[in-house]
Formats: C-alpha cells, sequence, structure tokens
C-alpha cells in the first residue's frame, strides 16, 4: 500500500535520498558517471529544505512508512506550449518503479494543481530517459527539444505537455 501526501520540512532528508538514489540508477549510462558519483545528499538536504520552504507543490509517496518517490511542480518556468504549470521533477527508488506509483504521483498532483487554479502541465526530460514511455503513456504530447549540459556532456532534452490538467487527474 502506497500513500500519497503533501511533503512537510522534515522529509528534506528522505527525498533528498531519492533524489540522489534514483538520479543513479535512472540516468547511468546517459549522464557522466562521475557527475553521478558526485551527487552530494547532504547539499541536496539543503537544497530541498529551501524548496520545502518555497510556494511549490511538493508532494511525496510513501511504502511502509518510507519515502519512496517524490513529485515537485509549480509555475511553469519557461513558455511550452502555453502550459502554466511544470513538473520540476517527479523521481522513485528503483524499487518502486513500475508498480503504479508514478502514475498516482502525477494524478494527485494535478488534482492540487487544479485547485491551485492550474489548467495545464509541462514537463522536461532526457531524450534517453526511459521515463519517456511513462509520460507517453499517460498522454503526454511530445512539445519542443533543446540542448543541456550536465557534468560536461551535451544532451538532448525533449518536453512532453497536457493542454488539460483533468486528463492526469483520471488516470487509473
Amino acid at each position: 500500500m502506497v500513500s500519497i501526501r503533501a511533503a512537510t520540512a522534515e522529509d528534506a532528508q528522505a527525498i533528498a535520498r531519492v533524489h540522489v538514489e534514483s538520479w543513479r540508477t535512472t540516468y547511468a549510462g546517459i549522464v557522466p558517471d562521475a557527475y553521478l558519483a558526485g551527487l552530494d545528499e547532504i547539499l541536496r538536504v539543503k537544497l530541498w529544505q529551501e524548496w520545502l520552504g518555497g510556494d511549490t507543490v511538493i508532494l511525496v509517496a510513501e511504502r511502509k512508512g518510507e519515502v519512496v518517490g517524490f513529485a515537485h511542480a509549480g509555475k511553469v518556468r519557461e513558455a511550452i506550449e502555453g502550459a502554466d504549470a511544470e513538473l520540476y521533477s517527479l523521481y522513485l527508488v528503483k524499487e518502486a518503479q513500475g508498480r503504479g506509483i508514478g502514475r498516482e504521483l502525477l494524478r494527485v498532483l494535478a488534482a492540487v494543481l487544479m485547485e491551485q487554479g492550474f489548467k495545464s502541465l509541462a514537463l522536461w526530460v532526457l531524450e534517453r530517459n526511459r521515463a519517456r514511455a511513462f509520460y507517453e503513456q499517460c498522454g503526454g504530447r511530445i512539445a519542443v527539444s533543446r540542448v543541456i549540459e550536465i557534468g560536461g556532456a551535451r544532451l538532448m532534452e525533449v518536453s512532453y505537455w497536457w493542454p488539460e490538467l483533468s486528463v492526469l487527474t483520471e488516470l487509473d
């Protein structure tokens, strides 16, 4: 059984652990190994403490009392097909992937964003990230692409968008 809830300041450590662990498993072979090895959980805790005090939406997924995933969203940072909200990150530890937890996080997140008056959602994902199939299964449409740099490597990133957040609230 998984529960989804709003993150609190006390979740910063757990979110940072999931963030670093999931980057290392998700982006192995995509992002340079040295960059992944250098990810600092203590630094991430400080960042998450900051973000948890901000005006964005941060949800955590818990299984057996342990945080196994999170989603972070808020106002769109740059125009993508007219979307007004952006999913900044959605990560799960490897053991929690493929169990419907990401779908539930996305569903609940969309409902919270709608309550806050948002109408549509966009996100950026690395082109070689296997999670792209997940976003496509959830109805995301490819919008645009761009080149970014991570750890000295130039990587292609694509954006997905949902013109109507309500579509995501109906995921099962």
